[in-house]
């Protein structure tokens, strides 16, 4: 942590806020989607002090879920010692995004594009 991201000596909750968001989109895009969609809730639960000047702290995203409308993610914070220091969720509105052209589907390990075409893996 830098100091400029702590607030009373530990980081500050809008931090791992503005994390959140960012992770549980990436987490969306994992799963295919060209567009991550458009946030509908977002939150954060804070179990114990996350981290001082110089600490690291681990972040893990996860798609909860999944439907035609709505995608739900949590995004797990741990300190250097692994324990839980915060969590965030995050609920999506993907409706619109879930027939994108550009959407790809991945194999089981999520690897390899199997549908649709990999923009970025394109070279002349």
């Amino acid at each position: 942590m830098l100091q400029r991201e702590l607030n009373l000596g530990v980081v500050h909750g809008g931090l791992v806020l503005s994390l959140t968001d960012t992770l549980g989109s990436l987490a969306v895009a994992t799963h295919g989607h060209f567009m991550t969609g458009v946030s509908t809730d977002i939150g954060t639960s804070f179990v114990r002090p996350a981290g001082r000047v110089g600490d690291i702290l681990h972040a893990k995203a996860v798609l909860t879920g999944m439907g035609k409308q709505l995608a739900y993610t949590r995004v797990d914070f741990t300190n250097p010692r692994g324990e839980l220091v915060a969590y965030g969720f995050h609920t999506k509105y993907v409706g619109k995004s879930n027939s994108h052209a550009e959407n790809v589907k991945f194999s089981e390990d999520g690897e390899t594009v199997i549908e649709g075409v990999d923009k970025n893996l394109d070279v002349d």
